[in-house]
């Protein structure tokens, strides 16, 4: 088995773009939904309720990133603060009260212009502290940015080979936003490995990734449909609540710096 493709989401829900490798903090990988998009209350926002969120291309440089959007142009944000900001408090399900850093009025005005809602753009700063709260899965020093609840999740190709055979239209593996692909195993084997070492970064299994209507939305497009849910629910619904289907594998990082590669090595090992 080994890594066959990894990807950086800059921004929760916007688009994401893939890379040869990725280094990683405590975190999660280095410029990984490191930044967050909120309305007026400071709470986030997802394209679950705005699947125009997909249109939105991000870009990392050394110092900035960069947003582009059909009929927008670009528009540019420090990684880190260049001079005094406002700290703002936001919330991401349960994670209330996070310390963030409001990125501007110019991101503010592009992003309600293209979004067509008020919503603001924040960033992570030296007073953002978030731990993963998983009873059971996450230890003290496991903290994590601005994912919904784990600072990575990974699938397998033969997962998404198995799912595409039994659609009618075969899905990227973008629909799924993974934070890593794993090429060689067998279909779903991700499900069951209690840890996995990917080249020199060993990851702790956080649980199956219940999926919400994101993967229906064409992250090209903008566009909702009905599948893969409607089929993954015919045959991976959830034991323990019958609503959720799941997809993939969340993980966290037990090892806090390192860099993983694509074409690295990929090892199932016991609990």
């Amino acid at each position: 088995m080994h890594v066959s493709a990894i990807f950086i989401y800059p921004v929760k829900s916007l688009r994401g773009f893939a890379v040869d490798s990725a280094e990683v903090d405590a975190l999660g990988f280095v410029g990984d939904r490191r930044f967050l998009v909120v309305d007026e209350r400071g709470h986030f926002l997802t394209q679950r309720a705005l699947p125009r969120m997909a249109l939105i291309e991000t870009a990392l440089t050394e110092r900035d990133l960069v947003l582009r959007a059909p009929h927008m142009g670009a528009c540019s944000v420090p990684r880190q603060a260049t001079g005094p900001v406002e700290e703002v408090a936001v919330r991401i399900w349960k994670s209330d009260g996070l310390r963030a850093e409001d990125c501007g009025v110019e991101a503010a005005v592009w992003l309600s212009e293209f979004l067509r809602t008020p919503c603001r753009l924040v960033r992570i700063g030296p007073a953002f502290q978030r731990p993963v709260a998983k009873p059971g899965k996450s230890l003290p020093d496991d903290v994590l940015a601005f994912p919904d609840g784990y600072p990575f999740m990974a699938l397998s190709e033969a997962t998404l080979g198995d799912l595409n055979d039994r659609l009618d239209e075969p899905l990227p593996v973008n629909r799924f936003r993974p934070s890593f692909v794993i090429s060689g195993a067998m279909p779903f084997a991700e499900d069951t490995w209690p840890r996995i070492r990917a080249g020199s970064v060993t990851f702790r299994a956080g649980g199956r990734c219940a999926r919400c209507i994101i993967p229906t939305i064409d992250q090209l497009t903008a566009e909702r449909g009905k599948e893969p849910l409607r089929t993954l629910a015919m045959y991976r619904r959830g034991e323990a609540n019958s609503t959720d289907v799941y997809f993939g594998q969340n993980l966290i990082h037990e090892t806090k710096t390192g860099t993983l590669r694509v074409g690295d090595p990929v090892e199932a090992l016991s609990a």
